[in-house]
C-alpha cells in the first residue's frame, strides 16, 4: 500500500472510532510502528490529528481541534436536534450570526426555511450551501481563510463584524467546564466576541460530549449567553454555578425521542 492511501486509512479509521492504536496500526497497514509514527507526525503537523501515547485521536484537546472535514461526518443527529432547536428562535426578517464550525454549518442549513432571513457569517460552508438561496441575504465576511476550521478569521473579519449588527449570534463551543466555554485558537475566540458584542442576543450551542473540557483560551462565561441550547441537560456543577441567573437552557430532543418535541427549556437551577 502507498504512503498516501496508507494514511487516508488511518484518516477513515479516525473518522469510524475517533482514536487509534500504534500497535493496531502496524498490523493492519503491514508496516513497521516506526513507520506509522511517521505517518502520525505528519498527519499532525497537518493538523489533522492529535498524538497521544500509543496511538492518536480527534479528540479536542487543549490547544487541538480535529480538522473540519471529521467534525463534519461526526454526529449528524445531535447537530441538526441542537440546529432545530436554536432554529426555533429565529423569526422570518431577522439577522442572525452564525459563527464557524460543522454544527453552525447545519443551523446554516435549517435557517434557509426561515426566509427571509439575514445570515452574516464567516463559516465557509454556509456560504457555500446558502448562496444564491431565494429568500436568504447572505452577507459573507471576508479576513484569512482557515482549512482547518473552514471559515475566514483575523483582523479583516473582526473589523466587518465591528460595522454590523444581528438579532441574535449563534456560537459553538468546543469546550465548557463550570460556567466558562472554551476554545483553543485565539484568532476564533476574538471573532466569537465580536459576534456577541454585535448581536442583541447571543445562544451558545454545545454537544453534551465536550461538557467537562477546556481549551486554552476562554472565551466566555455561559452566564454571559441569553440562551444555551445543548442535546443533554448541563452537568449538575455548571446548573448550579448559573444560579438564578437570566440564561435560559433549552435541550434538544432528538428525532428519536418518544414524545416527538423539538426542545425543553428550563430555567438554570
Amino acid at each position: 500500500m502507498k504512503r498516501d492511501e496508507r494514511r487516508q486509512g488511518i484518516i477513515n479509521l479516525l473518522v469510524e472510532s475517533r482514536a487509534v492504536d500504534l500497535d493496531d496500526l502496524a498490523a493492519r497497514f503491514a508496516v513497521s510502528k516506526m513507520t506509522i509514527h511517521r505517518d502520525l507526525d505528519d498527519l499532525e503537523q497537518a493538523g489533522v490529528l492529535r498524538k497521544v501515547r500509543g496511538g492518536a485521536t480527534i479528540d479536542a484537546g487543549t490547544q487541538f481541534e480535529s480538522d473540519f472535514r471529521f467534525r463534519e461526518l461526526q454526529e449528524a443527529d445531535v447537530k441538526r436536534s441542537i440546529a432545530e432547536a436554536a432554529a426555533e428562535l429565529v423569526e422570518p426578517g431577522m439577522t442572525v450570526m452564525i459563527n464557524d464550525g460543522s454544527m453552525a454549518a447545519v443551523l446554516g442549513d435549517v435557517l434557509a426555511r426561515k426566509k427571509p432571513v439575514t445570515i452574516i457569517t464567516n463559516n465557509a460552508a454556509i456560504m457555500e450551501r446558502n448562496k444564491g438561496e431565494n429568500g436568504v441575504t447572505l452577507i459573507g465576511l471576508g479576513g484569512v481563510y482557515s482549512p482547518k476550521f473552514n471559515a475566514f478569521i483575523g483582523i479583516v473579519t473582526e473589523e466587518a463584524l465591528s460595522r454590523l449588527r444581528a438579532d441574535i449570534a449563534f456560537v459553538s463551543a468546543p469546550a465548557v467546564s463550570g460556567r466558562l466555554a472554551y476554545h483553543m485558537d485565539e484568532a476564533v475566540v476574538r471573532t466569537k466576541r465580536a459576534m456577541i458584542a454585535s448581536s442583541r442576543q447571543s445562544c451558545l450551542l454545545i454537544n453534551s460530549r465536550r461538557f467537562g473540557h477546556t481549551a486554552l483560551h476562554v472565551f466566555a462565561d455561559l452566564g454571559d449567553f441569553d440562551t444555551v441550547i445543548s442535546d443533554k441537560p448541563l452537568p449538575q456543577e455548571t446548573s448550579m454555578e448559573l444560579g438564578d441567573g437570566p440564561t435560559v437552557v433549552r435541550i434538544a430532543i432528538s428525532p428519536t425521542q418518544q414524545d416527538g418535541s423539538a426542545v425543553a427549556a428550563t430555567e438554570p437551577d
